[in-house]
C-alpha cells in the first residue's frame, strides 16, 4: 500500500456529487500511464472509467471498482445570527458530528460543528439521540450578512482532513471509505496486467449507489470486484464485532444491499487459504456498497473489504495489514481470472 498516495486522496474534500477534486488527482496520475494501453473517460456523472489493456485479450469482461466520493454536509440554511444549519449527504451518526471540525464550501472555511449545551436541555433531550438538524456550524459569523459574505446555501461541509499513524500499523484519516480503495486502484493500473480490466471510481456511492448503476450499465462486465471498507465494530463489550482489524480482507457472502456470487465468493476463500492471505467475512448481513447495483446490471460481484473503524466519521481507523490482504487477494483473484476465466455458477 502507498501510503504517501493515500493519505494524499484521504485529505482531499470529495462529497458525494462533488467528486472533482479527487478525479483530478487520479487523472493527473494517469497520464503517466502509457496512452496506447490505457483508455480514459469520464462520464457524464463524473464517473471515472479506465479501460487497460493487458497480456490476454480473451479473458471475461472485468471491472474493479472503488467510490471517490465520502459522507458529508450540505449547508440549508444560515440563521439570523451566522450559524449554519445543514443536512446530511450520506449517512452520518448525528452523534459524531458534535465538536467537529470542519471545511465549508470551495474556499474550505473552517468552522466547528456545535448543540445546544447539556445544562439547557430538559431531561428527556438529554435521552434522545441528537439529530443533524438540531446542530449548526460555527464559522465565527456575527450575523447572517457576514456570514453570507464566505457562504451560500448548498455549500458542501467535509469534516476536516486529517491522516495519521496510529499505533502498530494503523491508519487514523478521514475519507478511507473509499480512498484506501481508490489508492489500491491506482497501483494496480500502474502494473502490467494479466488480461484486460476496466477500472472504475465511482461516484455517489453514499447517496445510492447512483454512479456504479451507471458504470455497470455502460461497461456490461461479466465479474465485478469491488475494493470497499466495512464496519469493524471490534470495540470492549461488544458481542458481535462484524468483522476485526488485523484479521485480513472481509470477503462477504451477504450484506444489506447484495447477495454475492458463491462461486466466486469460494473461489476467493479458496486462493486466501492457498496462498497464506489473511481473510475474514462479516458476521451480520448489514451495509452495502456498490457491488448492490453493479449486480443489477447483469454483472456476478464479489466485495474485498479492509475492516474499518468508526464508518463514516471524522475519523477512521484501519490496519495496513488488511489493505495489504485486500491486495494480495484482488491480484490473486485477477490472475486466476485471467488463466482459468469465469467460474461455474
Amino acid at each position: 500500500m502507498n501510503q504517501n498516495e493515500l493519505k494524499e486522496l484521504c485529505l482531499l474534500a470529495g462529497a458525494s456529487g462533488r467528486e472533482t477534486a479527487v478525479r483530478n488527482y487520479i487523472l493527473k496520475e494517469l497520464e503517466q500511464l502509457p496512452l496506447p494501453d490505457c483508455l480514459v473517460q469520464v462520464d457524464r456523472l463524473g464517473n471515472l472509467i479506465v479501460q487497460k489493456r493487458g497480456k490476454k485479450s480473451d479473458a471475461p469482461r472485468i471491472m474493479i471498482a472503488a467510490h471517490m466520493d465520502e459522507v458529508a454536509m450540505m449547508v440549508t440554511d444560515i440563521t439570523a445570527d451566522g450559524a449554519l444549519r445543514f443536512g446530511a449527504v450520506g449517512g452520518i451518526d448525528a452523534a459524531a458530528m458534535i465538536g467537529r471540525q470542519v471545511r465549508v464550501g470551495s474556499d474550505g472555511i473552517p468552522g466547528v460543528i456545535g448543540a445546544c449545551p447539556i445544562h439547557r436541555l430538559s431531561a428527556e433531550q438529554r435521552k434522545a439521540a441528537a439529530k443533524a438538524d438540531e446542530l449548526a456550524v460555527d464559522i465565527g459569523a456575527t450575523d447572517r450578512a457576514d456570514a453570507e459574505k464566505y457562504v451560500s446555501l448548498g455549500d458542501i461541509i467535509t469534516f476536516s482532513p486529517e491522516y495519521h499513524a496510529l499505533g502498530d500499523g494503523k491508519i487514523a484519516a478521514k475519507a478511507l471509505d473509499d480512498r484506501y480503495g481508490c489508492s489500491l486502484l491506482l497501483s494496480l493500473l500502474r502494473e502490467e496486467l494479466p488480461c484486460e480490466l476496466t477500472v472504475v471510481f465511482t461516484v455517489q456511492e453514499e447517496v445510492g449507489l447512483r454512479g456504479a448503476s451507471a458504470a455497470a450499465n455502460a461497461v456490461k462486465p461479466e465479474i465485478a470486484i469491488v475494493l470497499e471498507t466495512t464496519t469493524a465494530a471490534d470495540f470492549p463489550d461488544i458481542d458481535n464485532p462484524v468483522c476485526r482489524l488485523g484479521g485480513g480482507a472481509v470477503i462477504s457472502f451477504i450484506d444489506g444491499r447484495t447477495v454475492y456470487d458463491a462461486a466466486l465468493y469460494r473461489l476467493a476463500v479458496q486462493l486466501c487459504e492457498e496462498k497464506g492471505i489473511p481473510w475474514q467475512t462479516k458476521t451480520k448481513i448489514a451495509g452495502g456498497n456498490d457491488a448492490g447495483a453493479i449486480q443489477n446490471s447483469g454483472a456476478r460481484v464479489l466485495a474485498v473489504s479492509a475492516p474499518c473503524r468508526n464508518l463514516h466519521a471524522p475519523l477512521c481507523v484501519m490496519q495496513e495489514s488488511d489493505a495489504d490482504a485486500c491486495d494480495a487477494l484482488l491480484h490473486a483473484m485477477i490472475n486466476h481470472l485471467a488463466e482459468h476465466g469465469v467460474p461455474a455458477l
